[in-house]
């Protein structure tokens, strides 16, 4: 990632590989995340290149920390940028809110990276709600490119109105590569003085109604940006109007003709006159934007209190869908409304059928154990299943079949409790490791404190594996020139108030359902902590086993309990005859110890 840090030349960047070169021209000081795809890959750059760009980065505890960090580094003088996916902005949104309130002395960018279409989401809510709830000023790029130049802009309009801005981003925009034209790195502040002013800065209620008419005064400052700005403008000529953001705008560019587009890229506070000018003389127009109608309403406001009357299409006519994201071939269905390119034509379909292939616990997984040997312990009456966001989710699928209930970060430990107070059924709750200090602490003093009675098994793999390997507190820091060490959970969990607790490797299976036994069958809250190391993490450092197992065949009985039961994907089964891929097993071991005819063992 060194060419990031070059002054001139051109670059085919990934979005977020952009993001971080307008980090760097923009002279951001300070930087601060908990990771999520689609935002993941900016920390993993900055990661290895923050040092060397004189940048402070850190992964915080969860979005809350990483903003409020941010904020106290752009009161004190300090470029600062906090990042999350769409989802990490609703636990980060308490500091969020007032931030607004309190404004900043330096240049602060929060980017929320929406996920249309849940590509590694719960949901696929539109963030850009939060910046009319928060009276945040917001920007939203299209491209690679326009995402470096956006977000040094960002920086600029930051610190002319003394206010945070929101960052929105997209999957499609994250996640594409771009040209993108270095310019000139401009050294960032890494050091600053914070001066005091409580007046400001601290939000009792009498100080906080005068920031109050303060956020007020900016966002009207804020709308005079956005009138004034390059990041909105109109391209081509026609009574034939459509006004996009976001990534919709390369479709429409791409796709229509004879048609005028309104590109918004500064999107709140919506320039309202450029608007007006805009729909003053056009037949109709058509609003294309991802999600909500969010665009789409304000110019329905702007066309009615200007005394426009106009026909707009979009999605509050059933022209376009609210769900999910949108692509070329979507633009192409507003043929009867809009004139298309004739060159252009929607793919044609697949005639090849592909096999479904749904996401699977890895090879060698030590959640596939630990589901294993819970479901053991539990029994055939069975539990309730109350689970959390990470890799383990998959536990869902058959044959674990080990998630009946989930919300969001943390909330395996809350809902328990619920399941707890409210049935008579046995409960058992699933969490990571990372997910346990980015919000399961608060579920399990709750659960403590209120004496609920369920089982807690937190899933230690010694990552945050569903996002890429980054380090969490469990497992220390050690990058960009700052070590710790890690945090164990065993005597955390003790301090919270938990009785019975239970360290355990899963990759042995009968210790781990003995162990499981006790803390099911224990008359309180019980903790498993199932601690092993991803093997995919091991595999990168180079140091994975080198056993492999395979299949006697004499000894096997063909009662597929490995493939039925276990069903690591290692295994398969053709003709009747199971076997073990060798390039896929990684020598856990684990299928040797469910097999109840020991027919799997070490190849020799």
């Amino acid at each position: 990632m060194d060419k990031l840090l070059g002054n001139e030349g051109r670059l085919l960047l990934l979005g977020n590989e952009a993001i971080v070169r307008g980090l760097i021209e923009a002279g951001v000081g300070f930087a601060s995340t908990y990771p999520g795809t689609p935002s993941s890959e900016v920390g993993g750059i900055l990661e290895d290149i923050a040092s060397e760009a004189g940048m402070y980065f850190e992964y915080s505890v969860n979005e809350k920390v990483a903003v409020e960090v941010a904020g106290a580094a752009a009161a004190s003088g300090v470029r600062s940028f906090a990042f999350m996916k769409h989802v990490g902005l609703n636990v980060a949104s308490d500091a969020f809110m007032t931030l607004s309130y309190t404004g900043v002395r330096a240049g602060m960018v929060i980017m929320t990276a929406d996920d249309p279409s849940c590509h590694s989401s719960q949901n696929e809510q539109d963030n850009r709600y939060y910046a009319k709830l928060g009276l945040y000023p917001m920007v939203e790029p299209s491209t690679p490119a326009e995402a470096r130049d956006m977000l040094v802009e960002a920086y600029r309009i930051s610190e002319i109105l003394g206010a945070p801005v929101l960052f929105r981003t997209t999957t499609r925009v994250n996640h594409a590569r771009g040209a993108v034209d270095l310019r000139p790195v401009q050294r960032p502040a890494r050091k600053g003085r914070f001066e005091k002013d409580p007046q400001r800065f601290v939000t009792v209620p009498a100080n906080a109604r005068f920031d109050r008419l303060e956020q007020l005064k900016r966002m009207e400052k804020a709308l005079k940006l956005s009138e004034a700005s390059q990041l909105n403008f109109a391209v081509g000529s026609s009574r034939i109007g459509v006004i996009t953001s976001g990534v919709t705008y390369t479709y429409a560019r791409e796709w229509l003709e004879d048609v005028e587009i309104l590109k918004l890229g500064f999107t709140n506070p919506v320039p309202e006159e450029k608007v007006l000018k805009f729909l003053k003389g056009k037949q109709r127009v058509v609003v294309l934007e991802e999600l909500e109608p969010y665009v789409e309403d304000e110019v329905r406001r702007i066309a009615q209190q200007g005394g426009v009357d106009i026909e707009v299409l979009g999605k509050r006519t059933g022209h376009l869908p609210r769900a999910f994201e949108y692509s070329p071939d979507l633009v192409l269905t507003l043929g009867s409304i809009l004139k298309v390119r004739p060159e252009k034509e929607p793919l044609p379909p697949v005639s090849i059928k592909l096999p479904p292939r749904p996401p699977v616990l890895c090879a060698g997984c030590p959640h596939r154990s630990t589901y294993y040997s819970v479901k053991k312990a539990v029994g055939k009456d069975g539990a309730i299943y109350s689970t959390d966001i990470g890799c383990y989710t998959l536990g869902v699928q058959p044959p674990m079949q080990c998630a009946d209930y989930t919300l969001c970060m943390g909330s395996s430990v809350g809902a328990a409790g619920g399941f707890a107070e409210t049935t008579d059924q046995k409960v058992v709750a699933f969490i990571g490791d990372s997910t346990f200090f980015h919000a399961g602490l608060p579920g399990l003093i709750n659960a403590a404190y209120n004496r609920h009675n369920f089982t807690l098994v937190i899933l230690d793999n010694r990552t945050t594996a569903m996002t890429g390997h980054q380090p969490n507190p469990g497992v220390g820091r050690d990058y960009c020139g700052v070590e710790s060490v890690g945090l164990p959970i065993e005597p955390l969990v003790k301090a919270c108030g938990v009785e019975h607790v239970r360290t355990v490797d899963p990759y042995d299976v009968d210790a781990t359902i003995k162990a499981a036994k006790e803390a099911i069958e224990f008359d309180g809250l019980s903790v498993l902590i199932s601690e092993h190391p991803c093997p995919l993490a091991v595999k990168k450092g180079g140091k994975l086993a080198t056993s492999r197992y395979a299949i006697d065949q004499e000894k096997c009985i063909r009662c597929y309990t490995c493939v039925s039961r276990f069903s690591c994907p290692a295994l398969s089964k053709e003709e009747g005859v199971v076997s073990v891929d060798p390039s896929l097993c990684i020598g856990c071991g684990c299928c040797a110890q469910v097999c109840p005819k020991q027919a799997i063992g070490v190849i020799q």
